[in-house]
């Protein structure tokens, strides 16, 4: 999800449309503004409701393809050290991660006492700081700050494994290049073979990297297809795969990935579909700078549903104008945070500053309420 270095209009289309898509399912989700404003807008509130989540699909697609033509576009690995990459990873997600989760706790604190609502979080602990900081907190059974955090963790997990993966080829003795490339993506469709059939259908596991790997591994096999000058054994392959997943046990989530890697390919290979037009450049735009909107949009979100439902509580038309004064501000906090925090190279300076500061913010607002 963060911004890469390489940009493909088409891409940064998608990802602002999912996007868009996430916020909106997160204001029709988590209330009261879409509880009250529901009469207005019945269908749309409900298809967000229900629907707006699997754009997650089309970002673990889209952060596949991106880490192929990143990290070995043409099925060899092109970077010198692996735990470089991953570190390098973990200081552009974690800082502007840090900073609005710092801006989560400090909304949260300031609503808590005059917002009784199921989506406002409780006040943080110490050990659940520890975890959300480190990007732990599913996997060690703490609440999230904010909505939607959980991807973030996933996302440097998918991220690690493609980069140790690519590593592990790489260091195989005796191995002509040739050889490499085509052991490299055997295994990729293996992994993507194995978590479509099974990883994928344990609930249980989804706070692993394999749980997610098969969408994920749809968007490298889509990056080898838009390269290769044979693009049909991929697409064929690709369709196998999740005819075979879906067969044995549908999933909409994975029926959105099969769909979204298959058009990935065909529109990348067709120049012609490129976007233009006004719409198209701010979609492009938005997502460009989609992470930091994902990022900071619950808490401002938050603050939004406080103030309207204080200040209109029933009424359908505030609520409803609330919402999209919300998707607004949401779009707007973003641009502040891609343009001031995420779009300038972190340092591991700066990441340990903002986890610090990160976890104090939560000790303090839990010492202001008493809980520490």
């Amino acid at each position: 999800m963060p911004s890469t270095p390489a940009r493909n209009p088409l891409i940064d289309v998608l990802k602002g449309l999912a996007c868009a898509a996430i916020v909106g399912h997160h204001l029709a989700f988590y209330g009261p503004m879409s509880d009250a404003a529901l009469p207005l807008f019945p269908g749309l509130l409900a298809w967000l409701y229900d629907y707006g989540r699997m754009a997650v699909q089309l970002f673990l697609v889209l952060g596949g393809y991106l880490a192929a033509a990143s990290l070995a576009p043409q099925g060899l690995a092109r970077f010198d050290s692996a735990p470089q990459q991953v570190a390098r990873r973990f200081v552009r997600l974690v800082v502007p991660y840090a900073v609005a989760l710092v801006l989560a706790i400090a909304v949260a604190a300031l609503v808590r006492p005059w917002f009784g609502h199921p989506s406002v979080p409780a006040e943080p602990s110490l050990p659940q700081l520890l975890a959300n900081a480190l990007l732990l907190q599913d996997v060690v059974g703490e609440e999230a700050l904010s909505a939607g955090v959980w991807y973030v963790a996933i996302d440097f997990q998918l991220f690690a494994l493609a980069v140790l993966l690519l590593a592990g080829v790489r260091a195989v003795p005796g191995l002509a290049p040739e050889q490499r490339m085509r052991l490299l993506r055997a295994l990729v469709v293996a992994g993507t073979a194995a978590s479509l059939l099974v990883f994928n259908r344990q609930p249980g596991l989804d706070m692993w990297a394999l749980y997610f790997m098969g969408s994920y591994g749809l968007g490298m096999m889509a990056c080898w297809a838009v390269r290769s000058g044979r693009p049909v054994p991929w697409l064929a392959g690709m369709a196998l795969l999740g005819g075979l997943a879906l067969a044995l046990d549908f999933r909409a989530r994975i029926l959105v990935a099969l769909v979204s890697a298959l058009g990935l390919v065909w529109a990348l290979r067709s120049p012609q579909l490129l976007p233009g037009g006004r719409v198209a450049v701010r979609l492009q735009r938005l997502g460009q700078m989609s992470y930091s909107v994902f990022l900071v949009h619950f808490p401002v979100c938050l603050l939004v549903n406080a103030l309207v439902h204080l200040l209109w509580p029933q009424d359908p038309l505030p609520n409803a104008l609330g919402m999209l004064a919300a998707f607004a501000l949401s779009l707007a906090a973003g641009r502040q945070l891609y343009l001031a925090v995420e779009r300038p190279t972190p340092t591991w300076a700066l990441a340990w500053r903002w986890q610090a500061t990160l976890v104090g913010a939560g000790v303090l607002a839990a010492l202001a309420d008493g809980v520490l």
